[in-house]
């Protein structure tokens, strides 16, 4: 294995790793608490699709193997969000879908909000809303939609990639964003139950950390996989969850699995590539500013892919990004965003810069750079929804022939 410097990629993996293990050691002492400020808000920007957007969460349960990361479950259990055209009209009866379930909007704040600066109760997880309406009934008059999978970074939580994700669905995308329990910081399962990651190990050399990115990603691969499978039953009419609640009306005849795409951040977009390679079903992938992990780096793809990226990137620069595209042979295009970091491809981009006047960030700048975060996200959401208008929908587009004409932010 290589001994060279972790990339800032795995540097960030190591930083929130390192945060998450003292927060876990920390002795805890009875002290009277000093009275709190009233938590702060933070607001996702709203879709700019002509559609409302509703939303489902589906537990899934795969019995045909064991849990990869807690050998003693003898099978593996997710939970994925749905994001869908909704009816109009009809849509705004239902209620507003939060960020993040109350169970995990709480872990989060104790457990995952300190590792980026925000301390415990400054921010109100729990009261954050999407632009979604859950259950609302399913917009059956443009018929079926072709079907995007999103995954996100390592260790993240399928929440932080809501803002693209319910842009998709706002122009005619149904989007399936899975969680990864037991990798992602915590994930919530119906009635209040929340998993939290496995711990990681004390000694993070690059070489542990190139070993544990690989065993996440051949996880999620066979979780996407899997999840591709119980869509593709929902669209047949079969429900996919267990024991769940009630379907929104409608969604099984929205559903094209037929056009499937594949999203993803950091080490989801690894994901989505090697899911481009191996899986049949899967017609394009987008990889947003992540690093290739596994035999996908040199083997590359014959489908169409997008690779976003941040300040300082090059395909040339980058070892697995440089291998991957040499070796791909279907329609490819990378861009990179001017003054964007990692982080600027998550959700953290617009909030963390509505809680600067309030609290002291000093690291913002290493995780979402300087780029304004309307404009980084304006220009995320278009070039995503060209590449999925291109090659799920057939739509010609030309952006990717000068997408700075518009977006000077891409280079």
């Amino acid at each position: 294995m290589s001994s060279s410097p972790p990339s800032p990629r795995r540097r960030t993996l190591l930083k929130l790793a390192a945060a998450a293990l003292t927060t876990a050691a920390a002795p805890v002492t009875a002290v009277k608490a000093p009275a709190r400020p009233p938590a702060l808000p933070v607001v996702l920007p709203a879709p700019t699709g002509h559609r409302p957007v509703g939303a489902v969460d589906l537990r899934l349960v795969d019995r045909t193997r064991p849990d990869p990361f807690v050998p003693s479950k003898p099978f593996r259990e997710l939970m994925v969000s749905v994001r869908y055209p909704a009816e109009p009209g009809r849509a705004g009866a239902f209620p507003v879908a939060p960020w993040l379930g109350p169970a995990a909007a709480a872990d989060w704040d104790e457990r995952s909000a300190p590792g980026l600066g925000i301390p415990a109760g400054a921010v109100d997880w729990r009261g954050t809303r999407t632009h979604a309406r859950t259950g609302a009934p399913a917009d059956r008059s443009a018929g079926r939609l072709p079907v995007v999978l999103f995954s996100p970074g390592d260790g993240g939580v399928r929440a932080l990639g809501t803002a693209l994700v319910e842009e998709l669905a706002s122009r005619g995308y149904v989007v399936v964003a899975v969680d990864s329990p037991y990798e992602a910081d915590q994930v919530e399962f119906p009635g209040g139950r929340v998993e939290r990651a496995v711990p990681l190990p004390d000694d993070l050399t690059p070489e542990v950390i190139a070993a544990l990115l690989e065993r996440h990603a051949r996880a999620r691969h066979a979780d996407a996989r899997f999840v591709l499978g119980r869509i593709g039953a929902l669209a047949r009419g079969r429900r996919p969850d267990r024991g769940g609640g009630p379907l929104p009306a409608g969604l099984p005849a929205v559903l094209d699995p037929s056009r499937t795409g594949v999203l993803g951040q950091s080490l989801g977009g690894s994901v989505a590539a090697r899911l481009a390679h191996d899986d049949h079903r899967v017609l394009a992938a987008a990889n947003l500013d992540g690093e290739f992990v596994g035999p996908v780096a040199v083997s590359g793809v014959a489908k169409p892919f997008l690779l976003l990226m941040s300040e300082g990137d090059s395909v040339e620069g980058n070892a697995g990004w440089a291998s991957f595209w040499a070796a791909s042979t279907g329609w490819r295009r990378a861009l990179r965003l001017r003054e964007a970091q990692h982080g600027s491809y998550t959700d953290l981009q617009v909030f963390l810069p509505q809680l600067a006047g309030h609290l002291e960030l000093p690291a913002a700048d290493g995780l979402i750079g300087t780029i304004d975060p309307l404009r980084s996200l304006a220009a995320q959401r278009a070039a995503v929804t060209a590449f999925f208008d291109l090659t799920l929908k057939g739509r010609p587009t030309s952006f990717f022939e000068d997408p700075g004409g518009r977006f000077p932010e891409w280079s």
